[in-house]
């Protein structure tokens, strides 16, 4: 066998999200959000997608970019400080060295960028965990991936009379002429979300671009819950076309939150979801999340996977 590992093209976008799926099954992604991934990426961040092409069949990629703005300690101005490498590799292509190989050539790319440290994201299951250690990663952070059967799911009901007082549920879609009052909510609720890295405030421009154009957000499934003219709440929805829907964000203002308004805006998301014909939800929440873990067991999310972020450091 014959494995390859190289840049990645445009034809090998339905390849590389089959991988992802086959890797990550929870995961929403498509060929058409793996091609944005790569033509949206901000130049800061460095963005590069590896792909390993084995006896000419694309079986893996690694996703690898800076976090430019990071506020860690090893980012001191001597390199980047830290960066992410995620590799994924379908399957029934594993043991064979993709892995290896895509992680190599990560660590050579970003160790070449003067990068500190990087950090990946592994399931918890054996083999995964056995080569992340091997390979000198630490375990750091827990992420909860959780599923929900729409189709079975008892969600609360929901009565538009029986809203708290000043609360209005609309959808991202009223927001077509001016979603800046999304991005006002989703900046500060993203600078409470726990993590390993913190990460600036993103331009406005920016933020359109990753967030508010992103391939798979689905504008009439995002809920927001609106207070005084002001988005006090929302929770986005990603979608595939497959029948899943992710949730990319549920988030609160400081000011609002204690009011059940995040649960809110997800039930009415997600009874919107089952309307159109999803059939699974997901949704993956930091294992110190206490709050969003408490709203998702309620509207009856079980764990589907666990996965632990890895971190190794490429220099001292």
């Amino acid at each position: 066998m014959t494995m390859t590992v190289r840049d990645f093209r445009a034809a090998d976008a339905a390849a590389v999200a089959e991988a992802r799926r086959s890797a990550f099954p929870h995961l929403v992604t498509t060929d058409r959000t793996v091609a944005w991934e790569v033509a949206s990426a901000p130049e800061a961040r460095r963005y590069r997608l590896l792909v390993a092409e084995a006896d000419g069949r694309v079986v893996g990629s690694c996703e690898l970019g800076l976090f430019p703005d990071a506020d860690f300690p090893e980012a001191d101005g001597d390199g980047p400080g830290v960066a992410c490498a995620n590799t994924s590799v379908r399957a029934d292509a594993r043991g064979r060295g993709a892995g290896s190989a895509l992680v190599s050539a990560a660590e050579e790319h970003l160790a070449g960028l003067g990068v500190a440290k990087v950090f990946a994201w592994t399931l918890d299951e054996p083999a995964s965990v056995a080569f992340a250690e091997r390979r000198g990663y630490r375990r750091s952070r827990s992420s909860r991936v959780q599923r929900l059967d729409l189709a079975k799911a008892a969600l609360p009901p929901l009565a538009t009379d029986a809203l708290p007082d000043g609360v209005e549920l609309r959808t991202a879609a009223d927001l077509a002429d001016d979603p800046r009052p999304l991005y006002e909510a989703d900046v500060e609720a993203m600078a409470d979300e726990p993590g390993d890295v913190r990460e600036g405030r993103p331009p406005y421009a920016e933020w359109l671009a990753r967030t508010w154009d992103h391939p798979a957000l689905d504008r009439e499934l995002t809920t927001l819950a609106v207070v005084d003219g002001r988005v006090a709440s929302f929770s986005l929805a990603h979608t595939d076309g497959r029948g899943r829907y992710w949730s990319g964000m549920t988030g609160t203002l400081r000011a609002h939150r204690g009011r059940g308004l995040a649960k809110l805006a997800k039930t009415d998301s997600l009874r919107r979801a089952r309307a159109a014909g999803c059939a699974e939800a997901f949704t993956g929440n930091d294992g110190e999340n206490g709050p969003m873990l408490a709203i998702n067991a309620g509207l009856g999310y079980a764990l589907s996977a666990l996965e632990w972020r890895y971190v190794r450091e490429l220099r001292r």
